[in-house]
């Protein structure tokens, strides 16, 4: 395998994961380079919105493809936000939006507010690939009671994750990867990949 598409027009991972694989003498396309335009996402668990967007891409582009569903599950909300985390306030919210409506949603808890972020990366070989690679892995940590940090996205100002008492979003990157949900799964992938002979 010397590329793959990455299912996201999103620049940061597109970044994250050419920088990654790159090492491996891999490149990674991302799927606005072949005009996929975004499936809907019908799943309704993490994982089955990842083998949505990693099948559709790979059956556009003719490529391998992988692709990642993530977000933040808050205990007290019964996981919620979860699948819907991007879209937690609304289709075209912001990500402020987000979490305002999360730090509304648990005002009223001192207590109870342990949360975690998922992420499940899937890789398929081609669109009708019945055994697709799956990796998942969590960072446990809690909601804070207001947004702190600007390095970071999403919820990342208002998650505060169990090995530190500041937020995702006021640590440094390097530590920010090495603690991550997407920085942890991409590693189980990536032993995957090397199991099957997928990468050298």
């Amino acid at each position: 395998m010397d590329k793959f598409v990455l299912a996201s027009g999103n620049k940061g991972k597109l970044k994250e994961f050419s920088e990654i694989f790159s090492q491996y003498g891999v490149e990674v396309f991302p799927q606005s380079q072949f005009n996929v335009v975004e499936v809907p996402e019908t799943g309704t668990t993490f994982v089955e919105n990842a083998i949505i967007k990693a099948r559709h891409a790979a059956e556009v582009t003719g490529m391998a493809a992988i692709a990642d569903d993530s977000g933040l599950e808050v205990d007290l909300l019964d996981g919620a936000p979860g699948i819907y985390s991007a879209r937690y306030a609304g289709e075209n919210a912001g990500e402020t939006n987000n979490y305002i409506k999360l730090l509304d949603a648990l005002k009223d808890n001192q207590d109870g507010r342990s949360a975690r972020f998922q992420c499940i990366l899937v890789y398929m070989r081609h669109a009708k690939d019945p055994t697709p690679i799956i990796a998942q892995a969590s960072w446990e940590g809690h909601i804070g009671f207001e947004a702190k940090g600007d390095n970071g996205h999403g919820y990342d100002p208002v998650f505060i994750p169990s090995e530190h008492s500041c937020s995702a979003a006021e640590l440094n990157s390097e530590e920010k990867n090495r603690l991550s949900h997407r920085g942890k799964a991409m590693e189980l992938l990536i032993a995957a990949m090397q199991k099957k002979g997928l990468l050298v």
